[in-house]
């Protein structure tokens, strides 16, 4: 099973497809009744992109569900293994985080109904792919920065939800990027799976009141064809209605994404950064108290990981123009 796995991730497959074959090799290994595979923001840890399959969940149990496992929030620590807990309905449930120094970006619930818990060897086998599908699923965000995104549609993207989760209004511009982050597989349920991604906002936001130790209610999620937008959870008012907008991710909310989705250090994010300014190598190297030869060094190591050619290319990438 690990040997499929890392061939799996040494190839250049999208998030989606990449969870999907992933799934179909663990379930091989590791028997299981139900998943929840969900990226996240690599800053906030908050996922807005979940991949799920819960047989006999229907919609209207949905937020319910995600705010009870908010609630129970499983601490997201890099190099933190696999942990096995029940839920209240005696259901066994096996987390896995994919998490490395420069981020979290997906966590994975594995559900099992039957009476056999999950194992200590299930647990290293699903322990032992973690590394290689937590560098294929960063990398599969980095890669997402290659495509000039397209102009934004009209009109303001705001979803209200009620202090229990149910939707109040949507606004067209809403409901239509929440169908692109969660398209539904029946279309005959279409209305009900739009508000799914907002749902992880607003169960976050009632979890930080709560005091659960999790990261501010907001994430960035790459919503196709090269567009990173930005979805963030606020009461209307003290213990009322829920707010969920979408926004395009700043350019500064983009470059942080990129450079963390490319793995460059700290340095090198620095003056990437900079770069974005129009800095040349003699401002860089006044900037940095460096030579411009260590300078030039840096960019070279940022083009190499990026795979742009150019700077501006580079640039481009992260500006999202090309």
């Amino acid at each position: 099973m690990r040997d499929r796995v890392e061939r799996l991730c040494s190839g250049t497959l999208d998030a989606k497809v990449l969870r999907e074959r992933a799934l179909a090799e663990l379930r091989r290994a590791v028997p299981f009744d139900a998943h929840v595979w969900t990226l996240t923001d690599p800053v906030t840890r908050i996922g807005t992109s979940p991949l799920a399959d819960i047989p006999g969940l229907s919609w209207p149990d949905l937020p319910a569900l995600i705010l009870a496992r908010y609630m129970r929030w499983t601490n997201l620590l890099v190099g933190a293994g696999p942990v096995v807990w029940r839920r209240t309905d005696d259901v066994d449930v096996l987390t896995a985080v994919f998490a490395d120094r420069f981020g979290c970006w997906a966590w994975l619930d594995l559900w099992r109904t039957s009476t056999s818990p999950f194992t200590s060897n299930e647990r290293d086998l699903v322990a032992s792919v973690i590394p290689f599908l937590t560098t294929a699923l960063r990398s599969a965000q980095a890669r997402t920065f290659t495509t000039p995104l397209p102009p934004p549609s009209g009109g303001p993207a705001v979803l209200v939800l009620s202090a229990d989760l149910q939707v109040q209004v949507g606004t067209p511009a809403a409901r239509e990027a929440l169908q692109r982050l969660n398209p539904p597989d029946d279309p005959a349920v279409v209305e009900q799976a739009i508000p799914a991604a907002a749902y992880n906002l607003a169960a976050a936001l009632v979890a930080a009141e709560n005091g659960v130790p999790i990261g501010p209610p907001w994430s960035r999620v790459h919503l196709g064809a090269g567009r990173w937008v930005t979805l963030r959870a606020a009461r209307t008012a003290p213990d009322s209605d829920i707010a969920v907008t979408i926004e395009e991710s700043t350019p500064a909310e983009r470059l942080e994404v990129f450079a963390l989705a490319h793995a460059l250090t700290p340095r090198e994010r620095e003056i990437l950064a900079e770069l974005t300014t129009g800095a040349d190598s003699r401002h860089l190297a006044e900037r940095f108290v460096l030579s411009e030869h260590t300078v030039n060094d840096h960019v070279k190591a940022i083009l190499a990981k990026t795979g742009a050619s150019t700077r501006p290319t580079l640039l481009a990438r992260v500006a999202g123009t090309g």
